[in-house]
């Protein structure tokens, strides 16, 4: 593998509308899982920091974030959580085990996320700017039953098929510490 941080596809293109489904489990309170992003202003990021989960949208008018903060001991409670995340034009929604959060842009024109570029989980490259993310902690943990849908094209992630997402592990899942 060319790359510590293997892309799911090379280009790809956001648009108006996308929802990300997948489950994760980590030890950690940082981590990116998922970004895409163009060189200018406009990506989509999820990423845990300070323990808190946040869904980035830039449209080339401003980030708009959607912030779920975890109950109890957090996402370090060695449980699968379950996270999507939809983009609908100026408008993010963020649904984490069941609890919803949104936001929305103020610019309702600026409805359009332009990437034509990789998307990367677990962590992305050095030298790659990912506009809507406010961390580059890589990812450590687990994830499972990752799609990604734009109008009815569901594309399925099978971690099974990679040795190693950076930091993610795609045949077994150790045990969290405590």
């Amino acid at each position: 593998m060319d790359s510590l941080f293997p892309f799911l596809v090379s280009s790809y293109r956001v648009g108006l509308d996308v929802s990300i489904e997948f489950e994760f489990r980590t030890s950690r309170t940082n981590g990116v899982l998922l970004t895409i992003s163009n060189q200018g202003n406009d990506g989509l990021g999820l990423e845990i920091v300070q323990g808190q989960l946040l869904f980035h949208v830039d449209n080339g008018a401003g980030r708009i974030t959607a912030l779920h903060v975890p109950d109890g001991d957090g996402f370090c409670d060695g449980q699968w959580h379950s996270v999507v995340a939809n983009k609908v034009r100026h408008r993010v929604e963020l649904l984490v085990d069941g609890k919803r959060s949104q936001a929305q842009s103020s610019n309702v024109r600026s409805n359009t996320c332009d990437t034509n570029d990789p998307i990367y989980v677990g962590g992305y490259p050095d030298g790659v700017r990912q506009a809507a993310l406010s961390g580059r902690t890589s990812f450590r943990g687990c994830m499972k039953n990752m799609k990604i849908t734009k109008a009815s094209k569901v594309m399925e992630v099978h971690f099974n098929k990679a040795l190693e997402v950076q930091g993610v592990q795609p045949l077994s899942c150790p045990a969290v510490a405590a």
